[in-house]
């Protein structure tokens, strides 16, 4: 699946190009596969845009980046066998071949595939450093996270769970508020649907926020911000709710609550944790094994051409945890 053009706004169907090409040998030092899962997520939004970012866009006519788990179906590199899987930022693509860089062979008979692009990935680790590290937590926190029913938002309130803290999840409709409140153990969720977020925030968190760790921006950042604890951490994770806009970004309107609570708000990328990420796999693999958490996927099975539809999504929150597209 390739870019044919910028989206503006949503991104629609013909924003892509689907092309047919011959599946090309490894050759030395290389191998070949086939794709079994693509990853899916609201960054993806970003790789679209022909702007400074943390990675350069997508080029118009290269093939969409995405992490992805790949079988090696042929192989002629010492570290990659014939059956082995493999993750690895691969594309949207069928087939793939690879001279290895960047790839990491998985063990499936400890956890599904699909877990090493979720909790055991990209977005796991985000809700690990962007939790401990940056927001900085501390035992008895009061930690709210936006967000909440997704990849990321799941993993960052069962970790502060397992922590110690106060948890309280916001989140569209009330499935998956019960899902936070029941299966994943949160204290308390708000669906911003139905509720006034600045009120209920004052309700479920009288004392206020400790740890605010945001995936969504506008209206529910300047909700949380209303209700700082003294010297509060915000991470600035994300912003779905304004990705797709064409009139320009919602900034936060009450960001002198941060003058005021002596607070810090603080973005981070999770490429500079590289070298620790191995610390933090080791440690999230050991809550999932013990029970602490909960792995939440919401799988659509399909084709590469899927993509596009499978996409959006994750912008009109309709998928519960980690959004995987497994090709048939």
């Amino acid at each position: 699946m390739r870019l044919a053009r910028r989206p503006v706004g949503d991104v629609g169907p013909d924003d892509w190009e689907h092309v047919t090409e011959a599946a090309a040998a490894p050759g030395a030092g290389r191998f070949a596969g086939r794709t079994r899962y693509i990853s899916l997520d609201p960054a993806m939004r970003g790789w679209l845009d022909d702007r400074p970012s943390y990675l350069p866009p997508v080029g118009i006519g290269e093939v969409m980046r995405a992490a992805s788990i790949v079988e090696v179906t042929e192989s002629d590199h010492p570290d990659f066998q014939v059956g082995d899987l493999v993750t690895g930022a691969f594309g949207v693509q069928e087939r793939v071949v690879s001279d290895g860089r960047g790839a990491l062979k998985i063990d499936p008979a400890a956890a599904s595939p699909s877990t090493y692009l979720g909790a055991l990935g990209m977005p796991g680790l985000t809700a690990y450093f962007g939790l401990l590290d940056v927001g900085a937590l501390k035992d008895g926190d009061t930690v709210v996270v936006s967000g909440a029913a997704g990849a990321v938002g799941s993993m960052v309130g069962q970790i502060a769970k397992a922590k110690g803290c106060r948890v309280i999840g916001i989140a569209g409709g009330a499935e998956k508020c019960a899902l936070l409140t029941g299966e994943l153990g949160f204290d308390a969720a708000i669906d911003y649907r139905t509720e006034n977020v600045r009120k209920a925030l004052r309700t479920h968190a009288p004392d206020g926020i400790d740890v605010y760790f945001d995936n969504v921006g506008g209206d529910v950042l300047d909700a949380a911000l209303a209700n700082l604890a003294r010297h509060a951490r915000v991470v600035i994770c994300g912003a779905i709710s304004q990705y797709n806009t064409t009139t320009g970004v919602q900034g936060p309107a009450n960001y002198l609550a941060l003058l005021v609570a002596r607070a810090r708000m603080e973005g981070f990328v999770i490429f500079d944790y590289a070298p620790r990420f191995t610390e933090a796999a080791r440690e999230i693999g050991g809550w999932i094994a013990a029970g602490r958490i909960k792995v939440l996927e919401h799988v659509v099975k399909g084709t590469v051409d899927d993509f596009p539809a499978t996409l959006q999504m994750l912008f009109r929150g309709e998928n519960t945890g980690k959004l995987v597209l497994e090709l048939d």
